[in-house]
């Protein structure tokens, strides 16, 4: 090829170059929308539209927690010009160097994005405020919505919504400033299903602050899409009669579907409505709760942890069967308590002696479940032995660590291990007379209420249980996690808690639950229990379930600081039961004097 074609093909090149480039800017500038998008971003109005939040439902369907419209006041510190000042603060309500200052932070933000300048300002009152927006540049409203709650209840199980702070942000790329998260409760663990998708809107605004339309016809926008609604487990009548039963009260009542695990119902007081922690005065009203003398914030469900007392002498019965050291015809002495080493420690009330399985559970017989635990720890070479395998039987009941109930705050009680005693009392040199506290329930056992009515289901299911859980559906369907599917077997023989189930009929028709029962046509199983308390007055308990074949609940009730359980905590029990069973309550009388009861 010579010089003269070269020149040409090199021509050729650079001219089919430049129109290749010049035509490429002719698409970018008269075809294609995408760049007016930032120009639109620098020059016109993005607006966030922000999600709804997922409702919540009871598992009848009654809505548990809705949401109410509010707007967020926002700023373009770019655009805003020469202004009313005083006007403006009147129309929010503020003062001046109020406004400053809040103008300021926003200018230090940023003066070419958009950030909050008043948030949360209720509907009614930001239509007054929009009326007169167009006099004032660079500022806008935010449409959002604000956690409403139809009904004064369960604030500790349902939890609350906050504002993001820059730790979370950093942590999770989803949030942004300005954002909403849940805190706490059912807000916080179901939060992914709960929060939606923002979504944007882009829009064109004249010179005197006001909208004149969508940006390229609205091409650009983008849908927000609602959060997920859930289903909650609770019956909501059940819940508020136990609140109602519970006022003036220090305690819990948590009532479980033992075929399922579902939470019936989680009460503690004292509480608070749920609605002190929504919107603009959540952080006043926090403050005013935590600092309440009577702990209104502290979830005593989940948190408190109590000796089980003579409850747990069922689980005591049970490993004593499973290990073969008793039998239901089995038969010891009381004369006043359990003697060894020449004193009576621990006492027991007057009772018929000996007594059988059956006949210790309906007289709550000390006694025989020191022997019991005596035996089982006798039974191993050695205390340590026998106490480590009696311990994994109580673990094994969900007793000693978290169950994972899906909310927040749930601690895990205490049943210490081995090693605590080595600590205390020295290696080898202690056995089950050292502690045999514990075959009473007392000691240094540490059970939540709710791991309690786990405990009252597990027997009502004759050996195994589902985990607790609050939510049982995520926009119509059913949970799948493993967590709240799986059944959980304490590894005793089904036949083994016939003789328990049957002991615990007793209670009710003839030992220390009388009163309970409330239907001839019911039957009912329960138990009893008082847990000392060295700080006061003992604590009240009850556990029971309800019909004794096919039970349809199981539930715990603790009452503090008023003594046995038969007084206080048993009536509740049976109160609950009648209202969740035949949904009347026959025992108007017994019903008046709970309510009015004031325990505090």
């Amino acid at each position: 090829m010579n010089l003269s074609e070269r020149r040409f093909t090199i021509i050729a090149i650079f001219i089919t170059v430049s129109v290749i480039f010049l035509l490429r800017l002719m698409y970018i500038q008269v075809f294609d929308d995408q760049w007016k998008i930032y120009a639109a971003n620098a020059s016109e109005r993005v607006i966030t539209e922000y999600p709804s939040r997922g409702l919540i439902f009871d598992r009848k369907g009654d809505v548990v927690v809705s949401n109410t419209a509010i707007y967020d006041l926002m700023v373009l510190p770019r655009d805003v010009d020469e202004m009313d000042t005083l006007a403006f603060c009147e129309l929010l309500g503020i003062d001046l160097p109020t406004f400053r200052e809040k103008l300021q932070k926003a200018k230090a933000y940023s003066r070419y994005k958009p950030s909050i300048f008043e948030k949360q300002i209720p509907a009614a009152d930001y239509t007054r405020i929009a009326e007169n927006l167009h006099r004032f540049n660079g500022f806008y409203g935010q449409p959002r919505t604000l956690r409403y709650y139809p009904r004064p209840t369960s604030a500790h199980n349902l939890g609350y919504v906050s504002e993001v702070t820059p730790a979370i942000i950093d942590k999770n790329s989803y949030y942004k400033r300005g954002d909403y998260i849940g805190a706490s409760g059912v807000e916080a663990i179901y939060e992914e299903s709960l929060r939606g998708k923002r979504g944007k809107r882009y829009v064109l605004v004249d010179v005197h602050n006001n909208e004149k339309g969508p940006f390229a016809e609205g091409r650009f926008d983008t849908l927000a899409e609602a959060g997920k609604n859930l289903t909650s487990s609770i019956d909501l009548d059940l819940q508020l009669y136990g609140e109602q039963l519970l006022q003036n009260k220090r305690g819990s009542i948590v009532a479980i579907e033992p075929a399922t695990g579902e939470i019936l119902c989680i009460v503690t007081n004292p509480a608070y409505d749920p609605n002190l922690l929504v919107g603009r005065v959540r952080g006043s009203n926090y403050r005013m709760l935590s600092t309440d003398t009577l702990k209104p914030l502290f979830n005593r469900a989940l948190m408190a942890k109590y000796p089980p007392g003579s409850t747990f002498k069922l689980v005591q019965g049970l490993i004593g069967l499973q290990e073969g050291v008793i039998e239901p015809s089995s038969r010891f002495s009381c004369p006043g308590g359990y003697y060894f080493g020449g004193r009576l420690r621990p006492r027991c009330h007057a009772h018929s002696s000996p007594a059988d399985l059956a006949y210790s559970i309906q007289t709550s017989c000390n006694a025989y479940y020191c022997h019991v635990f005596r035996r089982v720890l006798e039974k191993y070479p050695s205390s340590e032995e026998g106490y480590n395998k009696w311990r994994s039987y109580i673990s094994a009941f969900g007793l000693g660590e978290r169950l994972m109930v899906d909310l927040t705050s749930e601690v895990s009680g205490f049943v210490p291990e081995s090693t605590y005693y080595d600590r205390y009392y020295g290696s080898q040199r202690w056995n089950a007379h050292t502690i045999i506290s514990l075959a009473i329930g007392q000691g240094e056992l540490g059970v939540t209420p709710v791991q309690m009515a786990n405990i009252a289901a597990t027997i009502a299911n004759r050996g195994w249980y589902y985990v607790p859980h609050y939510i049982k559906a995520i926009d119509g369907q059913p949970i799948t996690d493993s967590t709240y599917t799986q059944k959980r077997y304490t590894g005793i023989d089904a036949m083994h808690f016939e003789e328990i189930v049957d002991g615990m009929y007793r209670v009710i028709e003839a030992g220390t639950g009388r009163g309970v029962r409330f239907s001839p046509d019911i039957e009912v199983c329960g138990k009893t229990g008082t847990a000392e308390n060295p700080h006061g007055k003992d604590h009240s308990i009850f556990m029971a379930f309800a019909p004794k074949d096919n039970p349809r609940i199981a539930i715990a009730v603790y009452v503090e600081n008023v003594g046995f359980g038969s007084t206080w905590a048993a009536p509740i029990t049976s109160l609950m039961m009648e209202k969740y069973l035949t949904d009347t309550i026959t025992r108007p009388h017994v019903e008046a004097r709970m309510v009015n009861a004031n325990l505090l």
